[in-house]
C-alpha cells in the first residue's frame, strides 16, 4: 500500500494499447511503471486478464508477483456491464447482477477495490441506461460483500456540470452508499482540440474550480493527456490549476495516466510519452 498521502501517481495499461501483446507483455507494462515512478496500476479486465472472464490460479499468482516484484498497487480494474448484449432485448435485472458478481470476484481476488464500472449507454452523450439507479441499488449487497467501489466514469462529451453528474452525486447522497463514486476524466477540462485523436465539435470544457465540491465523491481520476511538448507541459489539458486544486483539497486518491495521443503502435512513443507525463506531474505535485 503506498503511505503517500495526497494524489499518487499510476498508469492505466489502455496506455499501451498499441503494443500490449504485440512488442509488450504483461511484464513489460509493470517495468515501465517502475522505472517512471508510478506506483498504482488500471488494468482494463477483458483486455489483461488471460482468458477472461475466467481467473486462473496461475494468472493470479503471476499477478501477485508482478505487484510485489515492481511495487505496484492496483488501483483501479475498469470493465463492462454490457446491458445491450442481446439486439433484441436488454439485460434483466438478475443478468446485470450475474455480470457484476463474476467481475467483483475477480477485481478482489487481484486486488483491485475501485472499479471503473462502464453502464451501457442510450446516446452520444453517454448517458447511461434508464434503470441504472436500480441495477446499481441491487448490486449494493454485492458491492458490499466483495468490498468494492463501482464508479461511472465523467468523460468528454459530459462535463462536470451536466446534469448526469448531480444525478449520480444525489444518488450517493440519497443512499448514503460507500460503494458507488465516481470516475472523472481528464478531458472533461480539455481546452484545445486540434491536437487530440478524437475531436469534439462542440469543445465543451469544464473549468477546474468545478472539481472542488465533487472530491467527497470522486475516487479515482483518469489523468489523460493527448500530447506532451519537449518541455513536459501537456497542450491541450490545463493540468497545473487541476493538481494544484486536489494538493489544496488534500484529496487522497490515485492520478491514473491514459494516453490518448497519436503513435501507439510506433514501438517505445507511449513509454516515452508517459514518462514526460510523469515528470510534469511529479513537478507540479512535488514528489
Amino acid at each position: 500500500m503506498n503511505k503517500i498521502i495526497g494524489p499518487k501517481r499510476g498508469v492505466s495499461l489502455y496506455s499501451y494499447s498499441g503494443e500490449f501483446g504485440i512488442t509488450m507483455e504483461l511484464e513489460d507494462c509493470f517495468k515501465d511503471l517502475y522505472d517512471m515512478g508510478a506506483c498504482g496500476i488500471e488494468i482494463l479486465a477483458n483486455s489483461h486478464i488471460d482468458n477472461y472472464p475466467e481467473l486462473s490460479d496461475e494468472f493470479v499468482e503471476k499477478w501477485q508477483h508482478l505487484c510485489n516484484k515492481y511495487e505496484i498497487e492496483p488501483v483501479e480494474y475498469g470493465h463492462w456491464l454490457d446491458t445491450r448484449l442481446y439486439r433484441d432485448r436488454n439485460l434483466t435485472l438478475k443478468e446485470c447482477l450475474e455480470m457484476l458478481e463474476q467481475d467483483f470476484k475477480i477485481a478482489n481476488k487481484l486486488g483491485f477495490r475501485i472499479l471503473r464500472t462502464k453502464l451501457g449507454v442510450i446516446d452520444d452523450f453517454l448517458n447511461p441506461v434508464e434503470n441504472w439507479r436500480e441495477i446499481i441499488t441491487a448490486a449494493f449487497p454485492l458491492a458490499e460483500k466483495y468490498d468494492v467501489v463501482m464508479c461511472p466514469e465523467i468523460h468528454l462529451p459530459t462535463i462536470l456540470s451536466d446534469k448526469m453528474v448531480e444525478d449520480y452525486v444525489d444518488f450517493i447522497i440519497k443512499t448514503n452508499t460507500q460503494n458507488f463514486g465516481l470516475n472523472i476524466d481528464m478531458s472533461v477540462f480539455q481546452n484545445r482540440f486540434d491536437l487530440s485523436e478524437l475531436p469534439y465539435p462542440d469543445e465543451r470544457h469544464s473549468e477546474p474550480e468545478e472539481l472542488i465540491p465533487l472530491l467527497p465523491y470522486v475516487k479515482c481520476i483518469h489523468a489523460k493527456f493527448n500530447a506532451m511538448d519537449d518541455d513536459f507541459n501537456e497542450m491541450t489539458i490545463p493540468y497545473p490549476p487541476v493538481l494544484e486544486i486536489l494538493k489544496e483539497h488534500k484529496w487522497n486518491g490515485y492520478l491514473i495516466s491514459e494516453y490518448e495521443g497519436l503513435n501507439k503502435d510506433v514501438p517505445g512513443y507511449t513509454s516515452h510519452e508517459l514518462r514526460k507525463h510523469h515528470v510534469m506531474m511529479k513537478r507540479i505535485l512535488g514528489y
